[in-house]
């Protein structure tokens, strides 16, 4: 696997090394060792997925209050994604596409805001993280709050109703 750090503070896009043959490719997704090296978290006690049926859906951005603040493993089984990372200390956010052709994944550190937008319709998303979900510490930062000026490519996009009413 290659681990490519992105410009916000222990956030990392994780490509696996695709060894392809006649039949298609094999190639490692996680690896505890590759990521204990790399200073990464290398437990996942939990998995969710996330299917997605209209382009445009946006989920996010979620996160979890402290003390438990979620590490995660994003990537896109089908379909394709646009990824936001926000850094909820500095209010910096980066993006990345996430589709089942590339094959990458985003690294989310704790002390992060997650969302993402399906950039096609039947878009699937698999999440590993390394803390159980707390539903009394989940908190929402609203997807279009100007402090931090997110560009979602897709407007108006297709929200819950939590997404749509958090202020």
């Amino acid at each position: 696997m290659q681990f490519d750090p992105l410009p916000l503070p222990g956030a990392f896009v994780v490509a696996p090394e695709r060894h392809a043959d006649a039949r298609g490719y094999f190639a490692r997704t996680f690896c505890s060792d590759e990521f204990a090296a790399h200073g990464l978290a290398g437990s996942f006690v939990q998995c969710s997925t996330s299917f997605n049926v209209r382009r445009g859906t946006l989920r996010g951005m979620h996160y979890q209050r402290p003390p438990y603040e979620e590490v995660k493993l994003v990537r896109c089984t089908r379909g394709v994604v646009l990824d936001v990372l926000l850094h909820r200390e500095s209010g910096r956010w980066h993006a990345v596409e996430l589709s089942e052709q590339n094959g990458l994944a985003v690294y989310i550190p704790a002390g992060f805001a997650h969302g993402f937008q399906t950039l096609l319709a039947n878009s699937e998303v698999f999440y590993q993280m390394a803390a159980a979900h707390h539903p009394a510490a989940a908190a929402v930062i609203r997807w279009d709050d100007p402090a931090y000026a997110i560009a979602w490519p897709i407007r108006p996009p297709i929200l819950s109703e939590r997404d749509a009413g958090h202020e």
